[in-house]
C-alpha cells in the first residue's frame, strides 16, 4: 500500500482519524488538508515516522471548517492563522479580527464600486455630465517661499502622509516665520497603486532664512528642503471633502484638464491640491480643497 492509499483509509483508533476519514468529516479534500499542514493553519495530532502518513482527531473537525470558511472570504493566510488561533482561547477577540478584516473588504469593494460607476461614464461618454458640476477658474499666486517634505507613495498611504507631513511642515512653520498661505501636495507624477510619485507637501512660509537654517538642521534623511516657487497663475476647481476620494478627485482633475484645452492654454507645472480648511472639522459636503495645474498662454514660457 503507498502512502495515497494509506492516508484514504478510514479510522485507525477510536482517538485518531486517517486524513481520508477526517477530510470527509470536515468537508474538505485531503489536498487541502496537506497544504494547511504545510502553512501551519492546522496540523495533524500525530505523522507516523515510518509511513509519513497523517491522522487527525475529531475534535479538529471545528477548526478545520473554519479555516476552509474564513478562506471562502479571501482572507489572507496570515490573518487566518490569527484568527484561528485567537478563536481557541478568546472568542470575541476572534470575532473583532474578523468584523475589522470585513469592514475593510467592504471599504475596498464601495470604492471599486465607485470607480466602475466613474469608468462607466467615462466609457459610455457622458463625460460632460460628470464634469459640468466643475466650475473652472484662474487665480495669479505671488512668489512663495517653501518649506517642504517629498516621497515615494503609493495611493494606499498618500492620505495618512499627507496628513502627517503637512502637520510636520506646519509646526516647523514657526520657526521660519510663521505659515503664509495654504499648505498644498504636488504631485511630480501619478499615485496609485502601482505608480508612487513622488508626492512633495509644502507650506508657505516668511522667513527664507530661517527656513534654510530649519532645513539644514533636518539632514537630507528627512527628505525635507527649502524652494522659491515664482509667481504663477493657476487653474483650479473647488471640492468637498468627499469628493476628494477616489475616483471623484480623478474628475475633478480632468475637468480642469479638460477647460485647459479648451482656453487654448499649456501646463507650467505639476498637478496640485491646495488645502485651505481645517480637513479634520470639515464634513463630507463641506469644501475643503482646491485642485490645480499651473498654467500659462501656449508658446509663452516666461508667463
Amino acid at each position: 500500500m503507498n502512502r495515497a492509499d494509506g492516508e484514504k483509509a478510514g479510522r485507525v483508533t477510536d482517538d485518531l482519524l486517517t486524513i481520508g476519514a477526517f477530510a470527509a468529516r470536515a468537508r474538505l479534500s485531503p489536498k487541502a488538508l496537506r497544504l494547511y499542514d504545510r502553512l501551519g493553519l492546522l496540523a495533524p495530532a500525530h505523522v507516523d515516522e515510518t509511513s509519513g502518513y497523517r491522522y487527525y482527531r475529531a475534535d479538529q473537525v471545528e477548526r478545520a471548517r473554519t479555516v476552509a470558511l474564513l478562506r471562502r472570504l479571501d482572507m489572507p493566510l496570515a490573518r487566518v492563522a490569527e484568527v484561528v488561533a485567537a478563536g481557541e482561547s478568546d472568542g470575541v477577540r476572534a470575532s473583532a479580527l474578523l468584523g475589522e478584516y470585513w469592514a475593510r473588504v467592504e471599504e475596498r469593494i464601495a470604492a471599486q464600486r465607485t470607480l466602475a460607476e466613474y469608468l462607466r461614464g467615462r466609457l459610455s461618454g457622458r463625460s460632460s455630465e460628470m464634469y459640468g458640476k466643475f466650475v473652472v477658474e484662474t487665480v495669479d499666486v505671488p512668489e512663495q517661499v517653501l518649506i517642504t517634505e517629498k516621497r515615494h507613495t503609493l495611493a494606499d498611504e498618500l492620505p495618512a502622509w499627507i496628513g502627517a507631513s503637512l502637520g510636520r511642515l506646519e509646526a516647523a512653520a514657526r520657526e521660519c516665520g510663521g505659515v503664509t498661505g495654504a499648505p498644498f501636495v504636488v504631485y511630480h507624477a501619478e499615485v496609485s497603486q502601482e505608480s508612487d510619485g513622488p508626492a512633495e507637501s509644502c507650506v508657505p512660509v516668511a522667513d527664507q532664512t530661517a527656513a534654510r537654517a530649519w532645513a539644514e538642521e533636518q539632514g537630507r534623511a528627512c527628505q525635507t528642503r527649502v524652494r522659491v516657487e515664482p509667481a504663477q497663475r493657476l487653474a483650479y476647481t473647488r471640492v468637498t471633502k468627499a469628493q476628494v476620494a477616489h475616483p471623484q478627485i480623478l474628475a475633478a482633475f480632468e475637468a480642469v484638464e479638460t477647460w485647459i484645452a479648451e482656453q487654448g492654454l499649456e501646463y507650467a507645472g505639476p498637478c496640485r491640491e491646495v488645502y485651505f480648511t481645517d480637513w479634520d472639522a470639515a464634513g463630507p459636503q463641506d469644501v475643503v480643497c482646491d485642485v490645480a495645474f499651473p498654467v500659462r498662454v501656449r508658446g509663452c514660457a516666461g508667463s
